[in-house]
């Protein structure tokens, strides 16, 4: 049978269970779209690339699954960068399919030619430039392999015009077998005996769980363990989520603005169990004084995560899910003994850490940001889809709303970009129809991605976004304002647009809330309405975010209100 390349794709794209593609078109994918649009395969056109990649990322978070994007050569391909280096740095699922110029063009700057995959080679998990028509079955099923398989990421499919052109004689790829690509998913037993050990001489032991919790689906098998032999649980913040925020033994996330008695316990702990993180230096701190007096067991899928940062006592290389039932059946076949009791001195330093007011803030005549997410808690209980820019909007979304279930916070953790939330929450809802999801911004990040609202209001997606709105960039201010003398250098944007008359140039749903008594009927009105709404928040312009750890500090020695 004979096939183009374009048909090739579509073929191998449904096989691997393919349902949504975002992207926009260009002259080198034009043959990719016309076999599109014979599939029931949906495609959001979105106005912006960094938008089909952010929304892509978001989707596979929401979903479980690899998200798609699909762009054109040149520009189309370059505008992907940013989302592509997202979604490596917090490791995500997506294939990227670029167009790119015929192959006897390739390296003679023909009109919108980049090296796509030199340019992306250090924020891929892998890449392709597809050379041969016969190579591009075999190459679609090893991307989504590499993508989803071990520590999930990135990889990029470089498609040549005359490859998706030329029509040859298709075959059925084999499955996937790459020799030098065997991810470790079980643990080494006799690491998991050694942690048992551990766990049966701590007094002052911890878990901190990370993102790595929520992609292997281990949040059940990380709450069971914590439950049976009671030790509590800190996140990182791609971790939210993995343990119930409102669980007791919730000590809250961890880091830079992580809660007093999270950062404290990491102090005083005599053992870390840390499963799916990788000790980012928003989390440590200065590294030589994070977790003195602990032993460390790090159990993560990537061999090459372990002790890159932190020294450890205990490597555990294995897949989060198993190597915790493998842990739990442990416990269960062991006896630890009266666990009350040998925790109760632990219990009560870390109670006398609670009573540290670390996140408390004065509702005055202005609107405070931080009661603007408390209310958002209160009228969702919790159960919807957060999706956060990055900046303060981020972490008082980290701090005041508790996330009970893994999935629920979508942000960018590693990289840090502005103007993910807003197409990371679309894809979101693309992946969840039925949830309610919202995209907690700030006044700066939202206009990044902005051209958006025209795919949101296009393709009826009924996001919120709550824009908390200080007329500053947020974060570099309150940066500015301690340790550069209230020097404010080209942070003040004050002149940003009228968002209730952008959203509904849009055509969507524009709201304001000016006073604090305006908070929750606006949050009501605008969590109801089945459209795209933006809820405009003017608050605080100088409010800022605590606790806070200054750069190169110990995490437990915090900035407080």
């Amino acid at each position: 049978m004979k096939l183009t390349g374009s048909q090739i794709l579509m073929k191998t794209l449904k096989q691997e269970g393919v349902e949504v593609i975002f992207g926009y078109p260009g002259g080198a994918v034009l043959d990719i779209y016309h076999e599109l649009a014979k599939t029931d395969i949906r495609h959001i056109l979105v106005r912006h690339e960094q938008g089909a990649i952010h929304a892509a990322d978001g989707y596979a978070r929401a979903s479980g699954k690899t998200g798609v994007c699909l762009v054109t050569s040149g520009p189309g391909a370059t505008n992907t960068v940013t989302g592509i280096a997202n979604a490596f740095m917090d490791s995500i699922p997506v294939v990227i399919l670029t167009g790119q110029v015929p192959t006897h063009l390739i390296g003679n700057d023909a009109f919108q030619e980049v090296d796509i995959v030199g340019i992306t080679r250090p924020c891929t998990k892998h890449n392709y430039l597809v050379a041969n028509p016969e190579d591009l079955a075999k190459t679609i099923k090893e991307a989504f392999h590499i993508a989803r398989s071990g520590r999930p990421g990135p990889v990029l499919v470089d498609l040549p015009k005359n490859v998706i052109n030329a029509k040859i004689d298709y075959k059925e790829p084999q499955q996937v077998k790459l020799r030098s690509y065997n991810p470790t998913y079980n643990p080494n037993k006799k690491q998991l005996y050694k942690v048992i050990k551990l766990i049966k001489e701590a007094q002052k032991p911890i878990i901190f769980a990370g993102g790595g919790v929520i992609l292997s689906k281990a949040s059940k098998e990380l709450t069971e363990l914590a439950r049976k032999t009671q030790i509590p649980v800190t996140t990182s913040l791609m971790g939210l989520g993995a343990f119930p925020g409102t669980d007791p033994l919730s000590l809250g996330m961890i880091g830079m603005h992580g809660t007093f008695r999270a950062n404290m316990s990491s102090g005083q702990c005599d053992l870390m169990i840390a499963v799916g993180v990788r000790f980012d230096d928003r989390v440590t701190g200065k590294t030589d004084t994070f977790a003195p007096q602990a032993k460390i067991v790090h159990i993560d899928i990537d061999p090459t995560s372990i002790r890159k940062n932190i020294p450890v006592a205990v490597p555990v290389v294995g897949d989060c899910r198993i190597t915790l039932r493998h842990l739990n059946r442990l416990v269960d076949e062991t006896d630890l003994g009266d666990l009350k009791h040998k925790m109760r001195p632990w219990f009560k330093e870390i109670e006398e850490w609670k009573k540290k007011k670390s996140l408390a803030y004065e509702q005055k005549d202005l609107i405070k940001p931080q009661f603007v997410v408390e209310m958002l808690y209160e009228l969702t209980k919790s159960k919807a889809i957060i999706t956060t820019e990055v900046g303060q909007n981020q972490m008082w979304a980290a701090q005041y709303y508790l996330f009970d279930e893994p999935g629920h916070f979508i942000t960018s953790g590693g990289l840090g970009a502005m103007g993910f939330g807003f197409p990371a929450a679309l894809g979101a809802q693309i992946a969840c129809p039925d949830k309610l999801v919202v995209d907690i911004a700030g006044d700066a990040s939202i206009q990044m991605n902005i051209q958006e609202m025209a795919t949101a209001v296009q393709c009826n997606l009924p996001v919120k976004v709550v824009v908390l709105n200080n007329r500053f960039l947020g974060m570099v201010r309150q940066w500015q304002e301690l340790f550069y003398d209230k020097c404010y250098s080209c942070t003040c944007m004050d002149y940003a647009p009228d968002f209730v008359k952008l959203a509904e140039a849009y055509g969507a749903v524009g709201l304001r809330a000016e006073k604090p008594k305006d908070v929750k009927p606006v949050l009501s009105e605008g969590l109801a309405v089945q459209k795209p709404v933006i809820m405009d928040f003017v608050v605080e312009p100088e409010e800022s975010v605590y606790p806070m750890v200054p750069a190169g500090a110990p995490i437990t020695e915090m900035l407080l209100v």
